[in-house]
This record gives C-alpha cells, structure tokens and sequence, in this order.
C-alpha cells in the first residue's frame, strides 16, 4: 500500500456550504487524491493524496476550474 500525503490549504472565496460542495466534488475527481474536506468556517481544505498520481497542481487547478482559488499551504515542504 503506498504512503499518502496530506495537507492543508487555504481557500479563498469559498464562502457557503454549497461552494464547499462545489470544491469538494471537484478534488474527488481528481485521479489520486484519496481523501478531501472543506471546511466552510476555517476556509481551508485537507487533502490526502497519492504523490505517486497527483500532486498540489492536479488539485488546485480543480479549484480553480471550480472559480476559487487556493492559498497558501499550512504545511511545509507541500
């Protein structure tokens, strides 16, 4: 079983549950992304990935296809 990366991101203009929605449905189409949470009130995502078929890229541009955009990382070296 391959080891999965995490992190966590800022997001910005992501306001209501239904935008939320909109972010979330597009990180889980993303080939290699595992696991991913929004959370409308910190406006951060977490997402869990396979590095080895996605990376930061992949899943914010989603976001951004979706009209957000993606701050920075709370977590180094991602």
């Amino acid at each position: 079983m391959r080891k999965l990366a995490s992190g966590t991101w800022k997001l910005e203009g992501v306001k209501t549950q239904e935008d939320a929605d909109k972010v979330l449905q597009a990180l889980n189409s993303v080939w290699g992304v595992r696991k991913a949470e929004v959370n409308v009130n910190s406006g951060e995502m977490v997402v869990s990935f396979d590095e080895k078929a996605a990376t930061h890229d992949d899943f914010a541009q989603a976001v951004i296809d979706t009209g957000y955009k993606v701050g920075g990382s709370k977590d180094e070296g991602l």
